[in-house]
């Protein structure tokens, strides 16, 4: 494989409230090979979008595993340009839960060859968010890593 794109997308009701992700794995096609949906608790809004990337880092990593990935190219996609701006170093992180999921999601682009993040427009990210809002509304049943 030599190129797999990653959407994701995560969101709260309440911001603090109910928090879910949604992940989904496509081909350099666009041929989707995977998609999750996952509620994980009470998260605010920016904690979900953090969470959906470092799921969907760690489960790329677990399918395809460490040699495959180290010859392909991973695109993250999200929606959230408040996430891509920072994993990219254009904004500060001030916020300290969202500074310990930051480093998260650095440790794991150590294991990735050619790794990058791009922001997109809500339009292009549909599929992620249906995942997170089947998931809040307890439509899709919990995906375990492994």
């Amino acid at each position: 494989m030599k190129k797999i794109i990653i959407y994701t997308d995560g969101g709260s009701r309440g911001n603090p409230g109910p928090a879910a992700f949604g992940v989904v794995i496509c081909d350099e096609t666009g041929k989707v090979l995977k998609e999750y949906g996952e509620t994980i608790g009470v998260r605010t809004n920016n904690e979900a979008e953090y969470e959906a990337v470092v799921f969907a880092l760690k489960k790329v990593k677990a399918l395809y595993g460490k040699v495959a990935l180290k010859n392909s190219e991973i695109e993250v996609r999200s929606d959230s340009e408040l996430l891509v701006k920072q994993v990219n170093g254009e904004y500060k992180i001030m916020e300290p839960k969202i500074q310990e999921l930051f480093l998260e999601v650095w440790n794991l682009k150590t294991e990735f060859k050619k790794l990058k993040f791009v922001a997109v427009g809500r339009e292009k990210n549909k599929e992620a968010d249906k995942l997170v809002n089947a998931a809040l509304d307890g439509q899709v049943k919990n995906q375990t890593l492994f």
